[in-house]
């Protein structure tokens, strides 16, 4: 029986949903114990990552922006979601070389690499949530059901934005190993762009339109404004915000359909 695929012609999975259901779950739990086998921290060591940059970014900008109230509130929701867009669009990038023996010895739809890569940093996500939910209570905010229902749709279109780049990414990665140099410098700067260490107030609102094209600027206020501000965005920036999420969801698919059947050659 022959595992290796080098014919071009598109290659189909002949594994029923159980199986498929079963691998996933399988990568997913195997990549989180490589992870973190060995260290004493484990998990933990993932949350503390941003919870220390809040610390440090709140001591030094708390006292720039001394008259905005809700600005450590702020810092913290921009900050997790950041931190999963980043993560999960460096692990997706990556995700088919780093499993590439998958796919040059073994049946393994291409998806499933892709999509299990970023079971860490949706994990990660979660457990954020419920620490920007515990630290608007302690802070005097519970947040609303209807608030907390508005942010899981912008978490759900934060991941379909990961989701889309991810499959484009990755399957352009096989090929041009530099993609990856590039997105870490495009990240460092988007970092900076997006408004999470400074109120987008701060700007002239002339440029606001453009700071909303970087994709996670609009999920880091549309949370802000239901979480802290207790206000809900127009209809109108909800349909935009779905459009963009299912655009960049649909190219990524688009892409990776037409590329994945080749990738294992390039591996």
């Amino acid at each position: 029986m022959t595992l290796e695929v080098t014919s071009s012609a598109p290659r189909r999975s002949s594994l029923p949903s159980a199986a498929r259901a079963t691998l996933f779950w399988t990568l997913v739990r195997t990549d989180f114990k490589s992870r973190y086998q060995g260290t004493w921290g484990g998990f933990i060591w993932a949350l503390l990552k941003p919870m220390s940059l809040f610390v440090v970014l709140m001591s030094v900008f708390s006292f720039v922006f001394a008259s905005n109230p809700t600005y450590k509130l702020d810092l913290i929701v921009g900050l997790f979601l950041w931190d999963f867009f980043a993560e999960g669009t460096k692990t997706g990038l990556i995700s088919l070389v780093a499993k590439g023996y998958l796919l040059t010895k073994a049946r393994c739809p291409a998806w499933i690499l892709v999509l299990a890569s970023l079971a860490n940093a949706a994990l990660t996500l979660g457990v954020f949530s419920l620490v920007i939910v515990a630290f608007l209570g302690f802070s005097g905010r519970w947040p609303t059901p209807a608030s907390l229902g508005l942010f899981a749709l912008y978490c759900l279109a934060l991941a379909a934005i990961v989701v889309g780049f991810s499959l484009a990414t990755s399957v352009l990665f096989v090929r041009y190993r530099d993609l990856n140099q590039v997105w870490d410098v495009a990240s460092q700067a988007g970092f900076l762009v997006a408004p999470i260490i400074y109120p987008l107030a701060v700007l002239p609102e002339r440029f606001h339109a453009y700071l909303y094209l970087w994709p996670p600027t609009p999920i880091i206020e549309f949370s802000r404004a239901v979480l802290v501000k207790g206000t809900v965005p127009t209809l109108r920036a909800h349909l935009l915000l779905a459009i963009g999420a299912g655009a960049v969801l649909l190219v990524g698919v688009l892409v990776f359909r037409r590329l994945s059947p080749r990738a294992a050659e390039y591996l």
